[in-house]
């Protein structure tokens, strides 16, 4: 059990926030009155009080909101948390979402310290039910959670990434990914940019701790074609048998198949796996795979052992 120690709050981004000491929570929102707010996976921010007060002990001067967060909490460290967990204050449930963030400019704090805690030690959450939390409350972790394994889809391509075409890959995707029982998590549109698809995947999988990654689009012969090199690059593990089972599948239908590039990794928990970026394609990537994907994802959280089968 947990000890609320501080709620914090800003009406303008990019201020420090300041500790209102009560404050309501809303679903597909955040918390009434803060800038941060919104319908996203990122609508309230945990730090460990724990942690802020090691942080003085080095030489901060900070006061509740200094590091832009909306709840100090004594009694958990959220960053050592799995992400999926769930918390209940009062009436209003929380589910952690991400672990971290990165900043892309340097506070106060960084620039007196030379570092600052909240990229590596926040922790954010979405509202599951909404409330209002004050100082002094009880935090508990639940024992429940969503044991769908949760997916992140990111279609490549310049044209769709400029409004200039319209994703149906994505959406197919995701229709296939719903019907089988998967929780999607975040769908994203990316350029064909190496830099920015080895970013989103590593914060996909080591920040949000998705535990599938889909990708459809850029594994072909183009120029500006390089999903499968951004995937290789992240990679902790490779797992060629998937990308593989595709193309040999595809093959039985068109010989073109043996022109797709895709990979198929594993980033510490996170399975990624590329797909072409037709329909007809993706559908019939998913068509070969689906079935096995469980049984991989189980093996790869330690649900499961990987025995073979007699």
């Amino acid at each position: 059990m947990g000890t609320v120690k501080a709620v914090c709050i800003s009406e303008i981004r990019g201020t420090q926030k300041t500790n209102v000491k009560t404050a309501k929570f809303a679903v597909n929102h955040g918390i009434v009155g803060d800038a941060h707010g919104g319908n996203w996976h990122r609508q309230v921010s945990l730090l460990s009080y724990e942690k802020i007060e090691a942080f003085q002990r080095e030489g901060a001067d900070v006061t509740p909101g200094a590091f832009g967060e909306n709840m100090i909490v004594e009694g958990f460290d959220f960053s050592s948390i799995a992400i999926g967990t769930r918390f209940q204050c009062n009436d209003v449930i929380l589910q952690l979402t991400q672990h971290g963030k990165q900043c892309h400019t340097h506070c106060q704090i960084y620039d007196k310290m030379g570092k600052c805690i909240m990229p590596t030690e926040g922790t954010f959450a979405e509202i599951i039910q909404g409330g209002t939390i004050s100082v002094g409350d009880k935090l508990i972790q639940l024992e429940n959670r969503d044991e769908r394994f949760t997916v992140a889809v990111i279609t490549l391509s310049d044209s769709g990434f400029a409004g200039k075409r319209e994703d149906i890959s994505g959406l197919i995707l995701i229709d296939i990914l719903k019907a089988k029982g998967y929780c999607i998590v975040e769908y994203l549109m990316l350029p064909d940019e190496q830099n920015q698809i080895e970013e989103e995947l590593i914060r996909l999988s080591d920040k949000r701790e998705v535990n599938l990654i889909v990708t459809t689009g850029g594994t072909g012969f183009s120029p500006r074609d390089c999903t499968p090199e951004a995937t290789l690059a992240v990679a902790t593990k490779n797992a060629p048998g998937i990308a593989e089972a595709i193309r040999l599948h595809s093959m039985a239908i068109t010989n073109r198949a043996m022109l797709s590039r895709g990979a198929s990794v594993i980033r510490g928990k996170t399975l990624i796996v590329n797909l072409p970026g037709s329909p007809k394609a993706v559908k019939e990537s998913m068509e070969c795979i689906a079935d096995q994907l469980p049984h991989g994802l189980n093996v790869l959280l330690g649900k499961v052992s990987n025995c073979a089968r007699s």
